[in-house]
């Protein structure tokens, strides 16, 4: 039965969470007011406590019958381990959004996905949209090893995936861009590429299909505070001008970022994390995914 989506019973409590690897779980949280906006592309802000830090996260899935969002959370810093910690029947503080920009869904022909470790999850409802819309979906899934390799088999029920490994564990030994390269040199060049992962994966993804044209997306994670434009701490550098990354994106053209200047922002608090990730870790017994 419908949910009455302006309901407050149960907001923003946890629903069902499943763990997917040592450091990464699936949360899905009665968040009806959100389920009911949500597009491709959208994320939220989640807050486990009061004085907690804002997290931003791309929705997985989202229910308007049952008024529920699906997020995928690694557990890489103090915050993200405390939300990992948490169970089903506990509440999140806040969940703000949707928020962002929803990427433009539109009939490319063949769309190409490449996702890296919890960038598959982010990945995956923009898959979906495409496939839906009548495109072609083939997807490439990198992760260090089998144990960080999400999604598979949702990607799988997508259309033909192509998984690597650093370690060769699971799929290809190599890089995403090693299979990349795979496609255009068998004569399959995909007619759009939309990648989401760690920054320096996604830069490489953009340099590999600059010189074939492709029309290359990559979602932003940038360093973010409030999501709606007003603090200018997600500013990210596109074609040589300043954009945000909460409000503009987070879905830029991959051709366009300054990647490096990424990389340098998102590592600006990097020691702050570690000491505050040490002490946390002191009293709780949570294995966490360090940077």
């Amino acid at each position: 039965m419908k949910q009455d989506i302006y309901s407050t019973e149960g907001l923003y409590r946890i629903t069902e969470k499943t763990d997917l690897s040592s450091t990464i779980s699936r949360h899905v949280i009665y968040a009806p007011l959100i389920a009911a906006k949500a597009k491709a592309g959208h994320f939220v802000i989640l807050r486990a406590a009061e004085g907690g830090e804002r997290i931003p996260v791309t929705l997985v899935d989202w229910s308007p019958e049952s008024g529920t969002v699906t997020v995928i959370i690694q557990a890489i810093g103090k915050s993200t381990a405390q939300m990992n910690a948490m169970k089903a029947g506990d509440h999140y503080t806040d969940v703000a959004g949707p928020l962002g920009t929803p990427v433009e869904i539109k009939k490319w022909g063949t769309v190409l996905g490449v996702g890296g470790g919890v960038g598959i999850a982010e990945l995956y409802p923009i898959a979906k949209a495409y496939r839906d819309a009548g495109n072609k979906v083939v997807s490439i899934l990198g992760a260090r090893s089998r144990d960080l390799l999400i999604l598979e088999k949702e990607m799988a029920e997508l259309g033909e995936t192509v998984v690597t490994t650093d370690d060769g564990s699971a799929g290809k030994k190599g890089l995403v861009t090693d299979a990349m390269k795979e496609l255009y040199a068998a004569g399959r060049a995909p007619d759009a590429i939309f990648t989401i992962g760690p920054i320096i994966m996604m830069k490489f993804v953009g340099e590999t299909s600059r010189p074939h044209g492709t029309p290359t997306f990559a979602s932003l994670n940038p360093i973010m505070l409030d999501g709606t434009g007003m603090c200018g701490g997600c500013r990210v550098e596109i074609a040589g001008k300043p954009k945000f990354a909460c409000v503009d994106g987070p879905m830029f053209d991959a051709h366009q970022v300054n990647f490096d200047q990424l990389m340098k922002r998102t590592a600006a608090y990097r020691e702050q994390e570690r000491a505050a990730l040490e002490k946390y870790s002191k009293g709780h017994n949570c294995r966490i995914g360090l940077h």
